[in-house]
């Protein structure tokens, strides 16, 4: 499986950062050893000192796509969640200054959050679901995939245009605005609609 994420997606987000608003969604990729293992603490990585959180929705892919079309996009998921996607900023801004790949800041070890997953039946709308990352109790970041730029259906086609999805596959969709650094002993916690859907603790 692979793990395809979406970088600049809400626009507060873009501006937090003093980023470009993309013409086209911006796609990265994560390594499936990325993935942090469930009820494992997250460990704040030696090559860095300035990781962000980033909470995002997910969508599981079902099966397998290619050249999807938009309108038939909604039937190759069945399952949404709600992850992090740990970012090292200042490698990253390294990175990005010398025009470089960004994985050795997205695609480290544990540098992807998945929680629990709930069936998209349970939602009314996918295009107005509301979500929020608390740190130590507080709520740091809230977003609503109404104020995404491209919206699930339009992301999963897109993707599919440069990679084959596959069932498994597991699709980020960009971070609202409100990231920031994380020190051990912070606890991370992220609501999806009232439910909540992963709890980490920082090392």
């Amino acid at each position: 499986m692979k793990i395809i994420c979406i970088g600049r997606n809400y626009t507060e987000h873009i501006k937090e950062l003093a980023n470009e608003r993309p013409s086209d969604p911006v796609v990265f990729i994560k390594p499936d050893s990325a993935i942090l293992p469930k009820e494992q603490d997250f460990f704040i990585p030696e090559f860095t000192e300035d990781v962000h959180y980033e909470v995002e929705i997910l969508v599981k892919i079902k099966k397998v796509g290619k050249h999807i079309d938009p309108k038939f996009a909604h039937t190759y998921y069945d399952e949404i969640g709600l992850g992090i996607d740990f970012t090292a900023r200042d490698v990253q801004a390294q990175l990005k200054e010398k025009g470089l790949p960004w994985e050795k800041a997205k695609g480290f070890d544990g540098s992807a959050v998945i929680g629990n997953w709930l069936p998209k039946s349970d939602f009314k709308d996918l295009n107005h679901l509301a979500f929020s990352l608390l740190k130590n109790g507080v709520t740091v970041q809230k977003g609503n995939t109404c104020h995404m730029i491209w919206k699930i259906d339009p992301l999963v086609a897109y993707v599919s245009k440069y990679f084959t999805l596959k069932k498994g596959d597991i699709l980020f969709t960009g971070t609202p605005a409100g990231v920031g650094k994380i020190m051990p002993n912070d606890y991370l916690s992220g609501v999806l609609e009232g439910h909540e859907m992963f709890f980490v603790k920082i090392k």
